[in-house]
């Protein structure tokens, strides 16, 4: 989406996604532990399949860093620096392109995490991952959800990320604050949908919200 140059806080909302919030009782380090380790059926909400615009496909993962606050649940997220050739100055969770070393998408999140932010893995408890999610820029994504344990430092990798933040779980797992969006693509490739979780002053949408649609709908499930 980003080689499109679309400013998508200036686009319309369609629709908000609506559902109900998730219960209290599964804002908790314990209960989500347990639903990844045995999750039920479940019915990923995956974007349209890009695999047929690309004749090759680069793999990548990405740690989703949910913190154990003592004031809730949070996700930690990054903000891009705008001079990046790809998606400069959107809102996604560390992470990046597998490299030939790595054994394991785990290892690729756990790896690129501890570049971009310096999170070490010790702070770390790799709960389970999500559907593969296909991008717009050729990557296959595996999202790796991981358990956070504070204190902790963060230094963030000055070319690569400009801000590190973190955003209550409760506030994203809340379907009333799932923006439906979409834009036109050029020539005629008809109507790209996707969803938006605006934050103060940061605008979570793309890949980034659509992983976490998928954490909710896991967790409701």
């Amino acid at each position: 989406m980003a080689t499109l140059h679309i400013d998508p806080k200036r686009l319309p909302v369609d629709a908000i996604a609506g559902e109900a919030a998730l219960p209290e009782e599964r804002l908790d380090a314990a209960w989500l532990r347990r639903r990844l380790a045995h999750p039920p059926l479940w019915e990923p909400e995956l974007p349209e399949d890009m695999r047929l615009r690309f004749p090759v496909l680069r793999r990548a993962a990405v740690l989703i860093p949910i913190v154990r606050r003592s004031e809730g649940l949070t996700v930690l997220l990054t903000q891009r620096t705008e001079h990046l050739t790809n998606h400069a100055g959107q809102v996604s969770f560390p992470g990046g392109r597998a490299e030939e070393d790595d054994s394991s998408p785990i290892e690729t999140a756990l790896r690129e995490t501890q570049e971009e932010i310096g999170l070490m893995r010790r702070h770390v408890e790799i709960v389970g991952v999500l559907p593969d999610h296909v991008t717009a820029s050729a990557y296959v994504v595996t999202p790796v959800v991981g358990l956070v344990t504070p204190p902790f430092d963060l230094t963030a990798e000055s070319n690569e990320v400009a801000a590190i933040f973190e955003v209550p779980l409760r506030f994203l797992m809340d379907g009333m604050n799932h923006q439906r969006m979409s834009f036109e693509l050029p020539d005629g490739g008809g109507r790209r949908s996707f969803y938006a979780m605006p934050y103060e002053r940061f605008f979570i949408w793309g890949a980034t919200a659509g992983m976490l649609r998928n954490l909710f709908h896991l967790l409701r499930a």
